[in-house]
């Protein structure tokens, strides 16, 4: 497998995809859950609710990886991201507004009912901000 450069780093991201967000657990063993994301260059944002596990994870150990790879039948490629990850309040629904537009049909009834319910939960969510100290990447 090949290395890619950063611009079809960037390419890759652009596409909606699920990427795996791996936290520590107390006793050092991993959780990974999927997430969605937004890469803007430099750091990768994901959204939760504050009472989420993996919350109470990054505020013991802020270490994580998001590893993000191809969908079914597309050429063979990842991207793993590997840093730490700060915790805000601040543009967590904005956040979640993009990411429900990027990710879901908003034409569809029952994804604009849960946006809905997340506006409505919005002093609940926050902003996973991973900046990155490794990004790991290769192509078919």
């Amino acid at each position: 497998m090949a290395s890619m450069i950063e611009a079809e780093r960037d390419q890759f991201l652009v596409a909606p995809r699920i990427g795996i967000l791996a936290t520590l657990r107390r006793g050092g063993f991993p959780v990974a859950v999927p997430v969605w994301f937004e890469w803007e260059g430099r750091v990768m944002r994901m959204f939760t609710n504050a009472r989420s596990g993996k919350v109470r994870r990054l505020r013991r150990d802020p270490r994580a990886s998001v590893l993000v790879a191809n969908g079914v039948g597309e050429r063979e490629a990842w991207v793993a991201f590997d840093g730490t990850v700060s915790i805000s309040s601040e543009g967590a629904i904005e956040l979640a507004e993009r990411l429900a537009q990027r990710y879901w049909d908003m034409a569809e009834l029952d994804r604009q009912a849960a946006l809905s319910e997340w506006r409505k939960a919005a002093p609940s969510l926050r902003v996973l901000e991973l900046t990155p100290q490794a990004i790991r990447m290769s192509r078919d």
